[in-house]
């Protein structure tokens, strides 16, 4: 069970964060609700985007741009014509908690995910062994009820300071708790199967085109994230979950060099740690996105040093995403994990190797298709799985996500998972992500 000294944990940072974001923001590019000496004017909507009726904010008054451009088109496609657009999708703007800005520029907000699934998802081989997010095959499960809380530092004219914090309950919170050390910050907040995590508390200070983040952040590694919101599908690639951080405590610096060119250094205290090191856990957390094309991007992320719980050594991830045109896109991701086998690990799974594929196809803003293919390697063991998946929204706030899964092996791969057939499983699953 989550204690009273955890609570108190949450409280203190939200409070903290709160108190050090109303300082020192910049007044040029003023936030939303102010006007140009950063006075407030209406807080909200300004008196020219509403009626007299108080509507009107984020739609203009012959009611479009609600999911589709003044022309029609702009659902999902480009105005080229070219796909099926708006004829039957309008989404219109998406609900929000906040119903209205602040002259703080403090935002808020967050969203619920709902799933089930027929079987374990690989390497999860018993019901709730935490060793997969989808490992409560079977039942109904509340994935993620996540809230946060944020101000983006905008920095255009001198010095701005921002924060974030991420709160969660869910099935998937002990899976993104601080479990790279053994004890201490969000690693005891647990209710049987599901439990309560804080993946994020962080402060940022940004001028010009340099950002500073100092806190606890979600990892640069890797094309798949831990909040579902971030993903098109509903289980996640065995590379992101085994070869992966999801979390990191330290600093990072983050320069725009150019609009397109991005550079990242910073130190992090090893893998999956809250605000503490275990076991020396000291190591480099950097990498660059680049365009190579005018729709081809690429991002290169690594970890090098000391990793903690994982061991000592070193990591990348390699992301290339290519926009073909207005409805195809195409995802090549490569993961390396080299890390040396010492009493911490066990000496297991420190050898790994991953390629994933993803490619999709947008038909408008209300249907969306996609499938991913990955062989994934842990000390010369192979797996493989493929995905085939859609993205029904039939509201701007709520997502449906039905999907199939084929995960096989090769070798003596079967022995990752000892009450699976031959390591075979076909798994049928299907969640729902309602945002607020």
């Amino acid at each position: 069970m989550i204690s009273l000294q955890g609570f108190s944990r949450v409280l203190v940072a939200v409070v903290a964060t709160l108190v050090f974001s109303s300082y020192g923001w910049a007044s040029c590019g003023c936030a939303a609700g102010c006007d140009q000496n950063g006075n407030c004017t209406t807080c909200g909507c300004a008196a020219d985007t509403c009626d007299a009726n108080g509507e009107g904010c984020g739609c203009e008054a012959n009611g479009k741009d609600c999911g589709c451009e003044a022309n029609g088109n702009g659902c999902g496609c480009a105005s080229s014509g070219d796909c099926d657009c708006c004829g039957w999708c309008n989404l219109g703007d998406a609900w929000k908690l906040q119903r209205c800005d602040n002259c703080l520029g403090i935002t808020y907000g967050g969203w619920v995910s709902l799933g089930y699934h027929s079987d374990q998802t690989p390497l999860s081989d018993v019901f709730n062994d935490l060793l997969a997010f989808n490992d409560r095959a079977g039942v109904l499960n509340l994935h993620q009820a996540w809230v946060y809380m944020e101000r983006e530092a905008d920095g255009q004219c001198e010095w701005d300071m921002g924060f974030r914090v991420d709160f969660m309950y869910g099935t998937d919170a002990q899976k993104t708790q601080a479990f790279g050390q053994p004890t201490g910050w969000d690693t005891d907040w647990d209710h049987g199967g599901y439990g309560f995590a804080l993946p994020q508390a962080y402060l940022t200070f940004d001028k010009d085109d340099l950002t500073i983040t100092v806190g606890k952040f979600f990892t640069m590694n890797g094309y798949e994230v831990v909040p579902a919101t971030g993903n098109f599908f509903y289980s996640h690639a065995l590379t992101m979950f085994n070869s992966e951080p999801f979390t990191h405590t330290g600093l990072m610096v983050s320069y725009d060099y150019t609009d397109d060119v991005t550079f990242h250094a910073g130190w992090t205290a090893g893998w999956d740690t809250g605000f503490r090191s275990f076991e020396g856990g000291s190591n480099f957390h950097g990498g660059v996105t680049v365009p190579l094309l005018d729709d081809l991007t690429m991002t290169y992320v690594l970890c090098a040093g000391d990793m903690g719980l994982r061991g000592e050594g070193y990591n990348h991830s390699l992301v290339f995403d290519w926009v073909i045109n207005n409805c195809w896109e195409y995802v090549l991701q490569s993961d390396l994990v080299a890390l040396e086998a010492d009493a911490l690990n066990g000496g297991a799974n420190n050898d790994q190797f991953g390629i994933n594929q993803y490619l999709f196809y947008t038909i408008n803003d209300c249907l969306k298709a996609g499938v991913r293919a990955e062989w994934w390697q842990t000390d010369n063991l192979d797996r493989y799985e493929v995905t085939f998946g859609v993205n029904v929204r039939p509201h701007a706030n709520l997502v449906v996500r039905p999907e199939v899964r084929y995960d096989w092996g090769s070798g003596a791969s079967e022995v990752l998972l000892p009450n699976t057939p031959n390591g075979e499983a076909t798994t049928f699953g299907i969640d729902a992500v309602l945002t607020f």
